[in-house]
């Protein structure tokens, strides 16, 4: 019976896959133009200041802002998510965060508005990660509950696989952009851009989430009871171990990712002096690994688990957090590439097998909230000041501190995985 569930996959599974690979795209897109944008113009453009480093610091902080607005997202998306069902959740996920980020691309800048400027743009950086945060764990949910017997870690890679798609699209269009405008062009008007073209693509992820139905998990939940009345109170009644160890779990995750990105970023070119198309080559060339890591992580998290991927994972970004200093400090594009391309494989691994981890901790009934909390909370421990932390460690004592920083991320990581059991539910 497994065996031709696997074998066959009917036309409304390609379609579930599809919804949580695209979602997701979708989702990481409006994330990562505000990443980039963050690192390269937004530090002049809204938060003058005498110093440039001082700049990129108050410009990174706006993205921590998203960080703490995604568990309040977790809890309201995942409240309804456990309450109504998967499908009108992703639904009202993706038109909020898409919303967010188009209206970035008409916010005036500090010379138009004053203080105005910044704090719109907070506030709309804070719909962003209210949308991300109910985003992440529906699409999981609907990839691992439409999942046949033993292929719950290859179907909850794909809305992993959304990570680098978005990452290309996002990277690739500032890119192109930055090689048909002049600087000053970029920075009066080219960066909105990307922001403006969310829209078509939080149009086809729309198009693909509104023919989806539920999936079967969660009509098998309801119909042998009703839902909880308040979902994240059960989840810390009843299954608070798990939450608060899966929390952590998903540290390195994100520590290691916004090293790679947002902070190299911003590395490469305010310190080491590349030009901004010079990096972001250099990521683009780089992304590919972490989309190969994810794909191998999801088939070696079936033929094994989860869980000792992950654990794997850690001690491969505690070697990254060594090779930091050298490689990424040698002022040399190649070897900047290389650290790129280990640090996004080593990203596959501790991100790829998240899709079917996270979702097996918890019961049905609390699933879209116990999942989306413990991504969402460990993205604030992991990633939300990262980049803020890391440019403060490196202005005052090179990158050493900062690949230490990321060893003791991942260590973290590896302890609350240990501590966690192999076991997960239906």
């Amino acid at each position: 019976m497994a065996n031709s569930s696997a074998a066959v996959t009917p036309p409304s599974t390609r379609r579930v896959l599809t919804a949580s690979l695209v979602g997701t795209a979708v989702e990481f897109y409006d994330f990562y133009i505000y990443a980039t944008a963050a690192s390269l113009v937004f530090g002049p453009l809204f938060f003058p200041s005498a110093s440039p480093s001082m700049q990129l610091l108050s410009s990174y902080a706006t993205m921590a802002v998203a960080f703490f607005a995604r568990p309040l997202g977790a809890v309201v998306f995942g409240h309804y998510g456990d309450r109504i069902g998967r499908k009108s959740t992703l639904v009202a996920s993706l038109m909020l965060m898409g919303g967010s980020t188009v209206a970035i691309a008409f916010l005036p800048t500090y010379a138009m508005a004053g203080w105005i400027a910044p704090v719109m743009l907070c506030v709309l950086r804070f719909g962003q990660g209210f949308g991300l945060g109910g985003e992440w764990g529906g699409a999981a949910l609907l990839a691992v509950e439409n999942a046949p017997p033993g292929w719950r870690a290859r179907y909850g890679m794909f809305p992993q696989l959304g990570a680098p798609v978005g990452f290309i699209a996002a990277n690739g269009l500032f890119l192109i952009l930055g090689m048909m405008l002049t600087p000053e062009q970029f920075q009066a008007w080219g960066w909105r851009i990307p922001f403006l073209g969310s829209i078509l693509l939080v149009g086809v992820g729309l198009w693909v989430r509104l023919r989806l139905t539920e999936t079967p998990s969660f009509a098998k939940a309801l119909a042998e009871e009703k839902p909880p009345a308040v979902p994240l109170a059960e989840l810390f009644q009843r299954h608070l171990m798990p939450t608060i160890a899966g929390t952590f779990a998903v540290v390195a995750c994100f520590a290691v990712f916004y090293l790679a990105t947002a902070f190299a970023l911003g590395y490469g070119v305010q310190t080491l002096g590349h030009s901004r198309e010079t990096f972001l080559g250099v990521q683009l060339g780089a992304i590919g690994f972490m989309a190969l890591g994810i794909v191998i992580a999801g088939y070696w998290a079936d033929a094994t688990n989860p869980r000792r991927v992950l654990m794997a994972g850690c001690l491969m970004a505690i070697v990254v957090g060594v090779l930091l200093p050298p490689m990424l400090g040698a002022d040399s594009l190649f070897l900047s590439w290389a650290f790129l391309s280990l640090a996004l494989l080593t990203m596959g691994f501790v991100y790829g097998p998240l899709g079917a981890f996270l979702p097996g901790l918890f019961p049905a009934r609390v699933r879209y909230t116990g999942a989306s909390m413990a991504f969402n909370v460990g993205g604030i421990i992991g990633g939300g000041l990262t980049p803020v932390v890391a440019q403060a460690l490196s202005s005052q004592g090179g990158l050493v501190p900062v690949g230490i920083y990321l060893g003791v991320a991942a260590l973290i990581s590896l302890v609350a995985l240990s501590m966690l059991k192999n076991e997960h539910h239906d």
